[in-house]
């Protein structure tokens, strides 16, 4: 609950800090940010979907200051624990995911929490061939993300838990900036 109310707040300040204007001609409407000060990162949400699920209560505020270079080490075993509880596709030894990961490698990769982007290739979370290189507005990224974590080898195990259900955005994304549908 206490993250919750984080990411709302986040949300609400950023939708009042910062909105757009058509005026792309006035340059001095908005201030220049002051980084001066000292800061500290409070939250991070690289895959949101995955620190909510594999990230314990207990170990939330840990995960969200650790620099995601060490949160591999940090954090891998309990990762890996959580999937072989919650997962039928990993309870063997051997069962690996349709990207050819055992449970290890796979929450291995889970556990540094970045969302990596391709600068040279395709941008998505997944498209059949290219495997987490950024995310594209409609990738559906809760079934890819189910879809490694219950599917097992060829994605047909557990279909159940494997699909979110939800198909598509509830309105087409725009063609240019912002991409975002307006809000209903």
């Amino acid at each position: 609950m206490k993250t919750l109310n984080k990411i709302l707040a986040v949300l609400a300040v950023s939708l009042i800090a910062f909105n757009c204007s058509n005026n792309d001609d006035d340059q001095g409407m908005m201030p220049e940010p002051d980084f001066s000060g000292t800061f500290s990162q409070e939250d991070q949400m690289g895959r949101p979907a995955i620190n909510t699920v594999f990230v314990a209560s207990a170990d939330k505020d840990m995960f969200n200051v650790t620099v995601p270079s060490n949160q591999d080490a940090a954090f891998q075993s309990k990762f890996q624990s959580n999937l072989m509880a919650l997962s039928p596709a990993f309870e063997n030894p051997g069962d690996m995911n349709a990207l050819g990961q055992d449970a290890a490698a796979f929450t291995g990769l889970l556990a540094t929490d970045v969302l990596n982007v391709s600068l040279d290739g395709t941008t998505t979370f997944y498209d059949g061939t290219n495997v987490l290189t950024g995310r594209a507005l409609g990738d559906d990224v809760i079934t890819v993300e189910l879809l490694l974590i219950f599917g097992g080898e060829d994605f047909m195990e557990n279909p159940g838990l494997s699909n979110d259900n939800v198909d598509a955005n509830d309105k087409t994304f725009l063609t240019s900036f912002p991409y975002l549908a307006s809000p209903h």
